[in-house]
């Protein structure tokens, strides 16, 4: 059985930095309960700001310096370890690249604005690999339509597919019981195929300008002319990849102009239900001063979650952003029921994204998309997370692929 190694040792230091700021946390939320409680308020009302002084404040104040203390001592010591550990020799295994996206999609900002190591870095990656956007690799293609792609068999191939997860996932969930829509797409059309891995926790339009550097500097040091790039964003990945053409308009990036297809499955473009309610009850919470504090938990979700309560992808106020010019725009929607009708319309969808929002219909009758009906579709009996590998969606995805 192997022994500790180097990757074991940070991931320790992370929980353990995340468990001293959840403490701290905790303890601040217990704070104010307590000072909310000595002022006696009404049971509706201004909640208390101020701290408790003398010696209850005392007490709360040494408690948190001791927990910083021990949380500093702490992290010194397994660094000191971790740098005489040797490097992982398998690398980092899905189940715990799994664990990590997850936590990332619900606290993601707030350990990169800690510099916690267990903060996902953004990576362009290829056969399961990050490659290094300097100096990408010489990709090959493989597959009936080699030829005409990339002029032969075994050159570098100039026309891309890049695929974006959704939230709380990561490059590894577009594999789903032996299918891969990418690999599959690459195989058949003459694709390179490439898959964006990121902080899902991160504000979309954060991740989607970071996105539209990393690929104005692919696509310039790319091995091959590039001719094409298609993106293919799931979720949450649809609004990264627009916010993403959103920056790149903005600062006149180069790769814009190999841009030709944009497919959304299952984003919600004009927000979704659940992270809508999660804000109603932020607000009922903090009606009463008593249950105010606890307003604060439920607030510590991620920014990335945030913006998908009206579909943010910039940094100004929610508000409509056009799709870009001169791209083929395609939507996928779902639907648990086995027809459309207004519960799925404006509600339930494919248990995450109502079906309006998934094909970019302003829920209230406003501006849409204009995303065109021959360009949209919609699955039926089916969840969200199955439009990432669904028989059905991979047929229409070769139809949009292939079309034009």
């Amino acid at each position: 059985m192997p022994g500790p190694n180097r990757t074991h040792m940070t991931d320790l230091r992370g929980a353990a930095a995340l468990m001293v700021d959840a403490t701290s946390g905790v303890t601040r939320v217990v704070e104010r309960m307590h000072r909310t409680i000595q002022r006696v308020p009404g049971p509706a009302g201004a909640k208390t700001t101020d701290r408790p002084g003398g010696i209850t404040g005392l007490v709360y104040r040494s408690v948190m310096a001791g927990i910083r203390l021990s949380g500093l001592g702490i992290d010194a010591g397994l660094q000191q370890v971790a740098e005489w550990l040797p490097e992982s020799e398998t690398g980092s295994s899905q189940k715990r690249d799994a664990l990590l996206s997850a936590l990332n999609g619900v606290y993601g900002d707030f350990l990169a604005d800690r510099n916690n190591p267990l903060a996902i870095d953004m990576t362009v990656r290829h056969a399961g690999t990050p490659i290094d956007l300097e100096n990408p690799p010489a990709s090959t293609v493989r597959g009936p339509a080699a030829a005409s792609a990339a002029g032969q068999p075994g050159v570098s191939s100039g026309r891309l597919l890049l695929l974006v997860h959704g939230l709380c996932l990561n490059d590894d969930h577009w594999l789903r019981d032996g299918h891969d829509h990418g690999a599959e797409l690459a195989e058949e059309f003459g694709y390179v195929p490439l898959y964006l891995r990121y902080n899902t926790g991160r504000r979309i339009a954060d991740n989607g300008r970071e996105l539209a550097v990393g690929l104005e500097t692919l696509v310039s040091r790319w091995p091959a002319p590039v001719t094409e790039l298609v993106i293919i964003g799931h979720s949450m990945g649809g609004l990264v990849a627009r916010s993403a053409c959103h920056f790149a308009d903005l600062e006149k990036q180069t790769w814009r102009q190999h841009l030709r297809k944009l497919i959304f499955l299952g984003s919600p473009h004009y927000g979704a239900p659940l992270e809508r309610g999660g804000h109603r009850l932020d607000r009922l919470l903090e009606i009463s001063p008593y249950s105010a504090p606890l307003a604060q938990i439920g607030r510590r979700r991620s920014a990335g979650i945030t913006d998908l309560r009206h579909g943010r992808i910039t940094h100004g106020a929610p508000r409509i952003e056009p799709l870009p010019e001169n791209v083929k725009c395609y939507a996928a929607a779902a639907t648990l029921g086995a027809q459309r009708g207004l519960l799925s319309e404006r509600l339930v969808g494919d248990g995450l994204v109502p079906i309006r929002s998934a094909l970019g219909h302003h829920p209230d009758a406003g501006p849409t998309l204009g995303i065109p009906e021959q360009r949209q579709w919609v699955g039926y009996r089916m969840g969200h997370l199955e439009l990432l590998g669904h028989p059905e969606v991979h047929s229409r995805l070769r139809c949009w692929i292939a079309r034009d």
